[in-house]
């Protein structure tokens, strides 16, 4: 039995994943997050990085933050300490906070599912006056 449509329909199905596994993605969560009153998102430029604590000011601890960079095929660039902490930076101006600080990362792990993956984990604080 010959079925004309079979080797079309194999090319787009192989064409579409392949497609599929050109993008790469992250996630990001927060644990304890205390949100200021009706305080507007940072710009994420404007959020500060830290290793380190910032006792020489009055802050307060808005939540700690976990974000992770996966890269989905051999083709995407390999997650680096940059790329966590532009995500980083953005997921601390979602909670408006004025800095990140305690970052620390994890080591670039594979998986079955991704060729490389990148953690980073930091506190989202606001500077109070």
């Amino acid at each position: 039995m010959y079925f004309p449509h079979v080797p079309r329909l194999a090319a787009i199905a192989l064409l579409a994943a392949t497609a599929s596994g050109c993008a790469s993605w992250s996630t990001s969560s927060v644990d304890g997050v205390r949100r200021p009153a009706a305080r507007p998102a940072t710009l994420p430029a404007e959020v500060v990085l830290s290793e380190s604590d910032m006792a020489d000011r009055k802050y307060l601890r808005l939540g700690d933050i976990t974000v992770t960079v996966n890269k989905t095929s051999a083709f995407n660039a390999t997650p680096t300490r940059e790329m966590v902490n532009v995500k980083l930076q953005e997921k601390g101006a979602e909670l408006g906070a004025d800095a990140v600080i305690f970052v620390r990362y994890g080591d670039l792990d594979f998986s079955m599912f991704s060729w490389g993956t990148l953690e980073g984990k930091g506190r989202a604080i606001k500077f109070v006056p």
